[in-house]
C-alpha cells in the first residue's frame, strides 16, 4: 500500500464544526476581553480636591463664614468691649443632601452560568463609573457657580472677596481655549487674583479638558511654563503633574466645557471630531437646578452654566461635598434571588455639593462676555 503524503481535508475531524457541517470554527470559544466593554473610564478627581464632610442623622450641613475685622487705636480710659462696628460679621451656607443617586442592573442567574467571564465584576465596575461621573459633574458645576458669586459676607465696610472669571484669549473664537500661551497667561492671572483675595496657595488645582492638557504638554521646553523636573511618560499621565504658578493641573471629561461635558467639536473650536464618538463623548449639559426631581442644591440649568466656560482653577475651600451615604454596592440574596432567579446589583450614593468660598474659585471662559451668575 502506497504511503499518502497528505490527508484528504474531507477526512479530517473538525472539532469546531457543528454537526459536521458549516463553519469549521463555529464551536470554538469566543474569548472575552473586559477592556472591550469598559468604554471611557473617567478619572474621578473631585472628591480629593474639595472639602468633603460626612453627616449622620441629618439632611444638611451648615458651614459658617466669619468675615474680617479691623484694628483701631485705644483711647486711654475707654473700656475695651470689642470692635465699635460689632465686627467680625458672620454668615452661613447650608449644603443639603440630594436624593439618593443610584445605578443598578439585574443579573440573571442562568446568564452567569452560561457566561465564561466574570459578569458581576464587570457590571459592578460600570455602576461605579456611573456614580463617579455624576459626582464629578455636580462638583465642577458647583465650583463654576461659585466663581460667579459674591461672598456671603456683605456687611457694609466688611464685604469679603467673591469669585473670579478670567477670559482666555482675546478673540471671540472658542479655539482660544486651546492656545497654550492664552492658558498660561490665564493661570498667572488666576494665581495673582487668588493671592490678592487672600486665598491660601496650598491645594490650588486646575481642571482642564484633555485637549487643553495635551496642548500644554506639547509646549513644554519652549516657554518654560511647567515643571521641568518631570518629563516623559510621567508628564503625560494627566495626574496633576503639570504645574503653572503653583497650580497643579488635572484633566477631566466632566467639566463644563463650551456647553458640553469635557469636549466640544466643530464651529469655532478648531477641533475636528475623531469619529465614532458614541453617545457619551461631548454630552450636552443637562438641567440640574432645584426644579429637577431629586436635586436639592442648585447646579444650574444648561443655559445658566452656558456655552463659554472652558476650565476651572480653584483651591480646596472653593466647594464642599456633604455625604450621608458614601459610594456603596448592594446585592440582593436569599428569597428574593430565588423568586427572580437572579440578583439586582445596586450602586448608591447620597450626597450634595455647593460652593463655599467664592474667592477660592476661578472660572476660565472664552468670548467677549463672562457667563452670568446663577
Amino acid at each position: 500500500m502506497a504511503f499518502q503524503s497528505s490527508v484528504n481535508p474531507a477526512q479530517l475531524t473538525q472539532l469546531g464544526q457543528a454537526n459536521l457541517a458549516g463553519d469549521t470554527r463555529a464551536l470554538y470559544l469566543k474569548l472575552f476581553s473586559g477592556e472591550m466593554f469598559k468604554g471611557f473610564q473617567y478619572n474621578t478627581i473631585a472628591r480629593d480636591l474639595i472639602m468633603k464632610r460626612t453627616i449622620k442623622n441629618g439632611k444638611s450641613l451648615q458651614f459658617i463664614y466669619t468675615g474680617r475685622t479691623k484694628s483701631e487705636f485705644h483711647t486711654p480710659g475707654n473700656s475695651i468691649l470689642g470692635d465699635t462696628n460689632n465686627a467680625p460679621p458672620v454668615a452661613e451656607k447650608t449644603i443639603t443632601i440630594d436624593d439618593l443617586l443610584i445605578s443598578s442592573a439585574f443579573v440573571y442567574e442562568l446568564d452567569e452560568v452560561l457566561a465564561h467571564y466574570d459578569l458581576r465584576s464587570e457590571i459592578s465596575r460600570k455602576i461605579g463609573y456611573a456614580l463617579a461621573e455624576k459626582y464629578d459633574r455636580l462638583a465642577f458645576r458647583a465650583i463654576a457657580r461659585g466663581a460667579r458669586a459674591a461672598s456671603p459676607i456683605t456687611a457694609t465696610g466688611y464685604v469679603e472677596p467673591g469669585g473670579t472669571q478670567i477670559r482666555v484669549g482675546s478673540t471671540t473664537n472658542d479655539s482660544d481655549a486651546y492656545v497654550p500661551a492664552n492658558l498660561v497667561a490665564a493661570f498667572y492671572d488666576a494665581a495673582a487674583a487668588m493671592d490678592e483675595k487672600g486665598v491660601s496657595s496650598d491645594g490650588r488645582v486646575a481642571v482642564l479638558n484633555p485637549r487643553q492638557y495635551y496642548e500644554l504638554i506639547q509646549a513644554v521646553g519652549t516657554n518654560g511654563l511647567v515643571n521641568r523636573d518631570v518629563q516623559g511618560t510621567a508628564l503625560q499621565s494627566g495626574q496633576g503633574i503639570i504645574e503653572i504658578a503653583g497650580i497643579k493641573i488635572y484633566k477631566s471629561m466632566n467639566i463644563p466645557f463650551l456647553g458640553k461635558y469635557g469636549t466640544a467639536y466643530g464651529g469655532t473650536t478648531g477641533v475636528t471630531a475623531p469619529g465614532n464618538t458614541g453617545s457619551f463623548v461631548g454630552e450636552t449639559l443637562e438641567d440640574a437646578s432645584t426644579a429637577q426631581t431629586g436635586i436639592n442644591n442648585d447646579y444650574g440649568t444648561a443655559a445658566e452654566v452656558g456655552a463659554k466656560s472652558c476650565g476651572l482653577i480653584f483651591q480646596k475651600e472653593a466647594a464642599g461635598m456633604v455625604e450621608a451615604i458614601g459610594p456603596q454596592v448592594q446585592v440582593t440574596s436569599g428569597d428574593v434571588s430565588v423568586i427572580y432567579q437572579g440578583d439586582v446589583m445596586l450602586g448608591r450614593l447620597a450626597c450634595g455639593c455647593d460652593y463655599l468660598n467664592p474667592a477660592a474659585a476661578v472660572e476660565l471662559y472664552v468670548g467677549a462676555t463672562a457667563p452670568s451668575a446663577f
